[in-house]
């Protein structure tokens, strides 16, 4: 049927203000003037293309791709897995999609993190894969820990994996968050809580997957990713291309 393939217009009233005086790095650097819409140029509207051949055979295994010979992170085993949808529910595949998180105890392998938790030496943090003919992903690594930033006297960020998804062209990577299911620092995340619509809030977060878990050994989360439409996934760095 035609009206199937036809575009959802992006609900503006889902997306964050830029000026959110709550999370206060956003004081000052959200814009002063109104956005201008410049011309893409061919260099960013084809390329880069992705394929297996690029990618390692523990890119997506966190748990593995930097421990050190004989050893193995500290954390909670999880698999992170879903499918990666356009707007009219259709799979997308060979995605590029990345992901970067904290270890267990919530401190990023980066020289600016100096958050008191310890570096866990056999975790890097960092992986990527690309989606199936289906638009499934997915990727073993540890549960990320929450840890505290300089918003507020006590503020925490709630345990999350940031994602990157690559489209056709340089122009078209679409940055997000993913939640866990039942975090407590969800509701009063000042991040979160720049997202005015609750249910836009829920599609961040990813539910507990016992059908993918691997019993006495790893559970699972599902977090599907939706590029358009009514059930779009909020992507924090481009929100025209929703």
């Amino acid at each position: 049927m035609p009206w199937r393939a036809e575009f959802v217009m992006r609900d503006r009233t889902v997306h964050p203000p830029a000026f959110t005086p709550n999370y206060k790095t956003s004081v000052l650097r959200s814009p002063e003037r109104p956005l201008l819409s410049l011309q893409n140029s061919l260099s960013e509207v084809t390329g880069p293309v992705f394929g297996h051949t690029e990618l390692g055979p523990l890119d997506n295994d966190l748990l593995l791709n930097y421990a050190r010979e004989g050893g193995s992170p500290i954390g909670e085993r999880i698999i992170v897995h879903g499918q990666v949808l356009d707007g009219n529910g259709r799979p997308v595949p060979n995605v590029l999609v990345e992901f970067w998180q904290a270890n267990a105890g919530g401190r990023y392998r980066h020289k600016n993190d100096n958050y008191v938790a310890p570096i866990d030496p056999n975790f890097g943090g960092c992986g990527r894969t690309t989606t199936d003919e289906a638009g499934h992903y997915s990727f073993r690594t540890v549960k990320p820990g929450p840890y505290p930033w300089r918003n507020h006297v006590n503020s925490w960020r709630p345990a999350h994996i940031h994602f990157s998804v690559f489209g056709s062209g340089f122009v078209q990577r679409l940055i997000t968050q993913m939640y866990f299911e039942g975090d407590p620092l969800i509701p009063i995340c000042p991040i979160v809580q720049t997202i005015p619509d609750p249910k836009a809030i829920e599609r961040l977060i990813a539910p507990l997957d016992l059908n993918a878990s691997v019993p006495l050994d790893t559970l699972a989360y599902r977090f599907d990713i939706v590029l358009r439409g009514s059930r779009s996934t909020l992507f924090e760095n481009k929100l025209h291309g929703n």
